[in-house]
């Protein structure tokens, strides 16, 4: 599992492409505030849900699944059960995703261990949007405690 920070940080940097399995059209919603949040710092969204197909999430288009998808995503960010990963993951690796990440509370053991074989990061129940903002300075102006100690920014090109 991804947990160090450096890793963590790599992943974040890197993927600027997220699926977002199970991202809901409500904005009160964690899957919309995690979603909107990474879209308001240079990440590009694509809705994926059964239930908004063909309409817009977000201001982006949003499918049935993973398969439905027009281009290529860098990450799959689950919004989902436990048990329902281990599809979403071996559809993830069909279509070349580079990272599987689960969210809080999300932790499927097959569904890592079957990416990771296929070269892809994985990371299990951890927040997209909460890791983005501890690794790249937004929780700071809050008070919260990040526990990553440095006097500076971190390199972002």
């Amino acid at each position: 599992m991804a947990d160090d920070i450096s890793t963590l940080r790599r992943i974040l940097h890197q993927h600027r492409r997220i699926a977002v399995v199970g991202l809901s059209a409500e904005w009160h919603r964690p899957s919309y505030f995690a979603a909107k949040y990474m879209q308001q710092h240079g990440y590009t969204i694509f809705p994926v849900n059964p239930r908004y197909a063909g309409s817009e999430v977000l201001g982006q288009p949003c499918v049935a699944s993973l398969a439905d998808l027009a281009g290529p995503v860098d990450m799959v960010d689950v919004f989902r059960r436990t048990e329902d990963v281990l599809p979403i993951a071996q559809q993830a690796i069909a279509i070349g995703a580079k990272c599987l990440w689960q969210q809080i509370g999300v932790v499927n053991e097959e569904a890592d261990a079957l990416v990771r074989v296929a070269g892809l990061d994985s990371v299990m129940d951890r927040c997209v949007k909460i890791e983005h903002a501890r690794l790249f300075g937004g929780l700071h102006w809050a008070g919260v405690n990040t526990r990553v100690i440095s006097a500076k920014r971190p390199m972002v090109s």
